[in-house]
């Protein structure tokens, strides 16, 4: 009997000592976007934003000719493997609600292409230690006749992992993290979002701002390391009217100084959904919109679904 109630003791003590897991502490920002009521009335209907462009990109000292498309679409995502979590396979504790930004982007180099793809991720709620609208994931890519590269970026509580594969020598193969200089930054991977008042920070008409910045995967070159934080000097001014093939459009403008020198700017539309209808770059780039569509565009891969290319304006592939 004695035995037995030491037994007992020791087990309520250590159940005693037990504590449960703390919940995930969330952290808030006044210039974090407001996911509102109306925000998931048009992101929550099961379909896509295609956006497509007839672009100018810089390469081997000339302008090329190509065309680029951007999709958005909210998912949720798997917090532990920063994944689309696929329905039922995970935990509700694992899962949180993101905008993608799909920017795939082809031009033609003389005898070969390029294809590139970025995907940016924000989370539109507070999660690993950051606020609403801070990206938890940029991934980009390349492909072309002479190799690919592939890099990632994943932002956790307080620090930044990279990853780096690449056909190219001094850049292939590297995995490094680096101390994030505040829970709320931007990425410039994620600026078309910005502009589009989905990503931190939000900001009023006529406002600036000064943003630590984590530069592009694209002009990052990985071979002494990332090196990859600097600022952004945030701009949103009223901006005239833009006349575009696809129609003529009120827009903002929206600009970002980057500390390299480099410098981004989108012309967004006033009227929701807030398209964005052209993008530039100091370094060449432009874009220009040719059409938009809302579609479920995963379930159009049958070959009959090719037809639908013609709503966004574009050609099929040869």
């Amino acid at each position: 009997m004695r035995m037995v109630s030491f037994l007992l003791l020791v087990t309520l003590a250590g159940c005693a000592g037990k504590k449960e897991p703390e919940a995930e502490k969330k952290v808030t920002d006044k210039a974090s976007p407001l996911y509102d009521a109306a925000f998931w009335k048009t992101w929550s209907d099961g379909s896509a934003e295609l956006t497509s462009y007839e672009l100018k990109y810089p390469r081997y000292g000339a302008k090329r000719d190509g065309t680029a498309v951007a999709i958005f679409v909210t998912e949720t995502f798997a917090n532990t493997l920063r994944v689309k979590s696929d329905p039922g396979l995970r935990a509700k504790s694992d899962e949180f609600p993101v905008m993608k930004l799909n920017l795939v982007e082809d031009f033609q180099t003389g005898i070969y292409d390029y294809n590139l793809m970025l995907q940016s991720f924000i989370a539109l709620e507070s999660v690993n230690g950051r606020p609403a609208g801070v990206a938890t994931k940029i991934a980009w890519s390349s492909q072309e006749w002479c190799g690919n590269l592939f890099k990632q970026a994943l932002l956790d509580d307080g620090d930044v992992r990279f990853m780096s594969h690449s056909y190219f020598d001094g850049e292939g193969d590297q995995e490094l993290t680096e101390k994030s200089p505040a829970p709320a930054v931007l990425t410039e991977d994620a600026l078309m979002l910005w502009a589009r008042g989905m990503a931190w920070p939000a900001m009023k008409e006529g406002e600036t701002r000064e943003v630590p910045v984590l530069m592009a995967l694209q002009a990052a070159r990985f071979k002494n390391g990332p090196r990859v934080w600097g600022t952004a000097k945030l701009a949103r001014n009223k901006s005239a009217g833009v006349k575009l093939p696809s129609g003529e459009f009120d827009v903002d403008e929206y600009t970002a100084a980057l500390s390299d020198g480099r410098s981004r700017t989108f012309l967004v539309e006033k009227a929701a959904p807030h398209r964005v209808v052209v993008y530039s770059s100091s370094d060449g780039i432009l874009a220009r919109m040719i059409r938009s569509e809302r579609m479920k565009y995963w379930e159009l891969n049958k070959p009959e679904g090719v037809e639908e290319l013609k709503k966004l304006g574009l050609p099929k592939l040869r």
